[in-house]
């Protein structure tokens, strides 16, 4: 279960943690585009993907809920006690970890360029970068990759399949919710043997990536629901198709 759910951690980000409403690269998408003026448009998109809204919407209301009572407070008492550098330092030591999951998956997608960027970021980071607490490599000019193997299938020609809200992980769809498995050989806690230790660095990630999602709030507007699953869809398109996307709107 601790592979499981931190396969969601590094997939998703896109993607709350626990809450599993909200998704960093979506809200980030969407803040780049303009749907002011095609307001109908937006709202309506996703709807063909999305046959089995009425349970989502319930586990998305369930999922709020905890959010609201549970997580995020915690992640605004951390980000309030935690100095800067400290917390900045944390999310990327975690980031630093997610490169393993970023190379893997550019060598199954035949990207050898960015495979070796990553190499490059994971070796620069863990050494000068104290074990990822700096982010040297970006300051090289070794811009950090986002992949997964929802990704990497969606690159390989498997649709993504309908839309889904899956308890406590929130925005997925068939395709990326199949890839949670393969993705957890990548990350850290199934090699970390000693309980305490791994279960306080999954708590320190759920909160690390809770806090860093507070911004993006501002964002939703309109029907929460529909707003993340839009956002959710149209990130997960642009990141399979590397964004080589059509604007619909």
């Amino acid at each position: 279960m601790q592979l499981f759910l931190n396969t969601s951690v590094r997939c998703m980000l896109s993607t709350a943690l626990l809450a599993g409403y909200l998704s960093l690269p979506s809200m980030a998408f969407a803040q780049e585009t303009d749907y002011s003026q095609d307001d109908a448009l937006w709202q309506d998109f996703g709807e063909n993907e999305d046959p089995w809204e009425q349970a989502n919407r319930a586990v998305f209301r369930f999922n709020d809920a905890l959010d609201r009572w549970a997580l995020k407070p915690i992640a605004k008492g951390y980000q309030k006690v935690m100095p800067d550098v400290v917390e900045d330092g944390v999310h990327n030591v975690f980031r630093n970890v997610g490169e393993v999951r970023n190379l893997t998956n550019n060598l199954l997608q035949l990207k050898l360029h960015d495979a070796g960027v990553d190499t490059s970021r994971f070796f620069f980071n863990t050494t000068f970068g104290l074990l990822g607490f700096f982010d040297v490599a970006t300051k090289m000019g070794l811009q950090r990759n986002d992949e997964d193997f929802g990704q990497t299938l969606g690159f390989w020609g498997v649709k993504s399949g309908p839309y889904v809200v899956l308890p406590l992980l929130g925005p997925s769809t068939v395709r990326d919710t199949v890839s949670l498995y393969p993705d957890s050989f990548t990350g850290q806690y199934g090699y970390i043997n000693d309980v305490p230790v791994r279960n306080s660095f999954f708590a320190l990630n759920i909160v690390d990536t809770r806090a860093s999602l507070l911004s993006a709030e501002r964002l939703i507007a309109g029907d929460k629901y529909r707003f993340i699953r839009n956002a959710y869809l149209q990130n997960r398109e642009f990141k399979v198709l590397d964004g080589n996307v059509v604007d619909d709107f």
